[in-house]
């Protein structure tokens, strides 16, 4: 699934994302299951509040880890997480 660099990201309201003590990561949560992410994965979705576009989130993470280069790496996780419902453009 492509995604559209200039339209906002939002997280799904069917699924959840969460710190999990248990596991001690985050977590997103819907009714059939949960997913364990990652730091950098997590990082990313809880950018995804309908606020910023694939520009600003890939600025405000480099800024916030002091890197360059992410756009790539960004990109390619926001399409899985597209495909598989976590998050919608809008």
């Amino acid at each position: 699934m492509t995604i559209n660099p200039d339209l906002l990201f939002k997280f799904s309201p069917l699924h959840r994302l969460q710190w999990e003590e248990a596991q001690q990561k985050d977590v997103i949560l819907y009714p059939e299951g949960m997913v364990e992410l990652n730091q950098s994965s997590a990082e990313i979705l809880k950018l995804c509040d309908g606020t910023r576009n694939l520009t600003q989130i890939v600025a405000e993470l480099e800024q916030k880890f002091a890197t360059t280069g992410l756009t790539k790496d960004i990109t390619t996780f926001l399409e899985v997480a597209l495909k598989n419902g976590w998050i919608q453009q809008n």
